[in-house]
């Protein structure tokens, strides 16, 4: 285990980088104040330097909140996002065995993921967990590319599916801690658009255990139809 001090790169720190692709972005955005402790916990933790985007991301964001909040890139936590880099993966996987560090979610119940083996052999690959099917889904792209994308990429194009009339004006009364919960589920009724579904506000961490609970059933019931009669 390095020490913190090993970790923290004044010179040549990644925010640097993390700073032109603000100025570069076409998505609205804001960057949320550091928690410096939980910021140095967490680099210590996770044995990842400021010299990289995702480092320094933790150690001088708190967060960075992007398209009126619809898309949450975790730093290191703050009042309005307070999951952290390492204590959020860390909290809702405890007890299992999860290769991968959750880094971003988004307002319609969609995680972000950098692989460490868990999603595939594709070390240090970014996946998303999809609403809408529930799988994880490889984005081809690694932590600095995913990232630019969030800052200056078409979310209109990803989240085409997912977003209704009127998404942005509701979105600026939401809390950054709750994801939408749609019924009847996204990955369900491919033929029924959003518009035609109920929707409700929930924790984060409740969404993501309804996600597993749901993985594990799909599996169970795939399980079966594979058995012999």
């Amino acid at each position: 285990m390095r020490e913190l001090a090993e970790l923290i790169d004044e010179k040549r720190s990644g925010w640097h980088s993390v700073k032109q692709w603000l100025q570069e972005a076409s998505n609205s955005y804001e960057v949320l104040p550091c928690n410096l402790a939980q910021a140095r916990t967490d680099l210590h933790q996770l044995q990842i330097t400021t010299f990289s985007p995702l480092g320094a991301i933790s150690y001088e964001t708190g967060g960075i909140l992007i398209d009126n909040g619809w898309l949450r890139i975790l730093g290191s936590g703050h009042t309005r996002l307070s999951r952290s880099l390492a204590s959020w993966t860390q909290l809702v996987t405890a007890g299992l065995t999860f290769q991968a560090l959750l880094i971003a979610d988004d307002a319609s119940g969609g995680f972000f993921a950098l692989n460490g083996g868990e999603l595939g052999k594709d070390l240090g690959g970014i996946y998303y967990l999809a609403p809408d099917t529930l799988e994880w889904e490889s984005l081809d792209t690694h932590y600095s590319g995913f990232l630019h994308w969030a800052l200056c990429g078409d979310l209109d194009l990803f989240y085409k599916n997912v977003r209704w009339t009127g998404w942005r004006e509701e979105m600026a009364l939401m809390n950054c801690n709750l994801v939408y919960s749609f019924y009847p589920f996204l990955w369900t009724e491919q033929q029924l658009s959003v518009e035609k579904r109920s929707r409700v506000t929930i924790p984060v961490e409740k969404h993501w255990a309804l996600c597993l609970d749901l993985q594990h059933q799909l599996t169970d019931m795939q399980s079966d139809d594979l058995l012999p009669p």
